[in-house]
């Protein structure tokens, strides 16, 4: 098979240059268009490298990582929750109806290239006009006949010859337009195991708060009412008590906003795995301790990476789908050659319809040239690669938004690793001073405001250590995102026909 590869024709004699060509490609059954030959290399060397430009130097090594990345964080109820939502999540469903359809459309095309052959049997039933007037006014007689019956049955059939190759061309299309939806339906895993991480890390972080703030305001609770007992003894000012009061309360009023969060994270992962709002309270109501992130964290290197993340791949079948095109619209240049044919009997008796004698057949060759079509063919071709330019910068585009993502996730997660490591110093450090400065109040050696103080510090340096490790699991789940892991393959998540 030939590829022709100058499908642009000279203006002198474009007759004669497209009668050879096409007696050419009727002799070496060639396809026009230009044959794809893989995606452009985009930015080489970062491609190629052994790591990341970001690749934080303590935490994570560079190794094949692994697809299921969720169940490192050994966590149940998060294996549980992705599970349930890569079966029964309603984006997940149409992604997958979308893989159908074109693998249908797929379908459609590879039956383009076969006959076309139907059976008909039909019973026409017909009556001659009355001529006895006409047979009376020119003087001769005669008689309407009665209605004639006759029988028919056969096979119709019709071919059309791929010679240019603009049918395999519009296969190719489909076929690399499929695998991009596929590719599709694994971009829409990868996102929504992230999605579904992220919400149940918020509502554990959520809960955490929520029962540090309520121990926080029970430890708040007892000095005030040790304050209160020595106000009553002659020993502490009202002044004192009314502080005290002030710090309880404000400590009460976090409360109600983290209560609503929690129920919105709930409800978030109830959609999330396809279940109505409320319905996983029973379940994750209860507070849980974040889940546990691993000591070192395993990064693939960036050819891996590129290789294995679905959107890249799905821009680079779309490429492909593109460039096929071209040839599909370039093959309306040349001449389309459909056989026809038919075999049937046709008799006035049913009983005699399959006599050899009432047998008959008819085929012909139809050939058809639109030699002159005012430039549609031509526009065609010209928005073809358009499009296949437009599918080019954007794959372009996704690879170098990929390495963006991947060295932007590796910076956030190393410099959050740190980040963590100094609140929790800090936490340490406000935890002592507060124990301290406890003991000092109830001897009468420190001030209440200088108690405060040190109840506010150790409050914030908690909270802050909470939020801070959230976010870092937050970054860690980004970060397999962005390598493209959290994908099923076909076999592990069979379509639904």
């Amino acid at each position: 098979m030939t590829a022709i590869r100058s499908y642009r024709f000279p203006r002198a004699k474009p007759f004669t240059r497209l009668t050879l060509l096409a007696g050419a490609c009727v002799l070496s059954a060639c396809t026009v268009g230009p044959d794809y030959h893989g995606a452009p290399a985009v930015a080489p060397e970062a491609a190629s490298a052994a790591n990341f430009v970001r690749t934080p130097a303590q935490g994570v090594t560079t190794a094949r990582a692994p697809s299921d990345w969720w169940t490192a964080l050994d966590d149940p109820h998060l294996n549980a929750l992705i599970a349930a939502a890569l079966e029964h999540n309603p984006d997940v469903r149409v992604a997958q109806a979308r893989l159908r359809e074109s693998r249908a459309q797929l379908q459609q095309q590879r039956a383009a290239e076969l006959p076309k052959v139907s059976a008909a049997v039909a019973a026409p039933r017909m009556r001659e006009p009355d001529l006895s007037t006409l047979s009376q006014s020119s003087g001769s007689s005669g008689s309407g006949r009665g209605p004639l019956q006759f029988y028919t049955a056969g096979f119709d059939a019709s071919w059309e010859i791929d010679l240019f190759g603009g049918t395999r061309r519009a296969v190719e299309a489909a076929t690399d337009e499929a695998d991009a939806v596929s590719a599709d339906l694994a971009d829409t895993q990868v996102s929504l195991a992230a999605e579904v991480a992220q919400a149940y890390i918020d509502l554990r972080d959520e809960q955490q708060r929520f029962a540090l703030a309520q121990r926080t305001a029970e430890i708040q609770q007892q000095s005030l009412t040790l304050t209160e007992q020595r106000r009553a003894g002659g020993t502490a000012a009202e002044v004192d008590v009314e502080r005290l009061t002030t710090q309880v309360e404000n400590t009460r009023s976090t409360l109600a906003p983290l209560a609503a969060q929690v129920e919105m994270s709930l409800d978030q992962l109830a959609v999330l795995t396809g279940k109505a709002p409320g319905a996983l309270d029973g379940e994750l109501a209860a507070p849980s301790p974040l889940p546990t992130l691993p000591a070192t964290v395993t990064v693939s290197d960036p050819a891996t990476v590129l290789a294995q993340r679905p959107d890249i791949r799905a821009a680079e079948r779309r490429l492909a789908s593109s460039n096929a095109q071209i040839g599909q619209h370039v093959a309306d240049y040349f001449p389309k050659l459909t056989l026809f044919g038919d075999l049937g009997f046709t008799a006035a008796d049913p009983g005699h319809l399959m006599r050899k004698r009432n047998f008959s057949w008819v085929g012909a060759p139809y050939l058809q040239w639109n030699l002159f079509d005012f430039g549609r063919t031509a526009g065609a071709v010209r928005g073809a690669e358009a499009s296949r330019d437009e599918a080019e910068a954007r794959y372009e585009k996704t690879v170098l938004a990929a390495l963006q993502d991947a060295n932007g996730a590796l910076s956030r997660y190393g410099y959050q690793r740190e980040h963590v490591v100094t609140l929790q110093k800090v936490q340490a450090s406000a935890e002592r001073s507060a124990t301290l400065m406890r003991q000092r109040y109830r001897a009468g050696a420190s001030s209440l405001v200088d108690l405060l103080d040190t109840q506010r510090a150790e409050f914030a340096a908690q909270q802050d250590v909470v939020s801070a490790q959230a976010q870092l699991l937050k970054d860690f789940v980004s970060l397999q995102k962005s390598l493209g892991l959290g994908w099923r393959s076909a076999s592990q998540s069979p379509l639904k026909s």
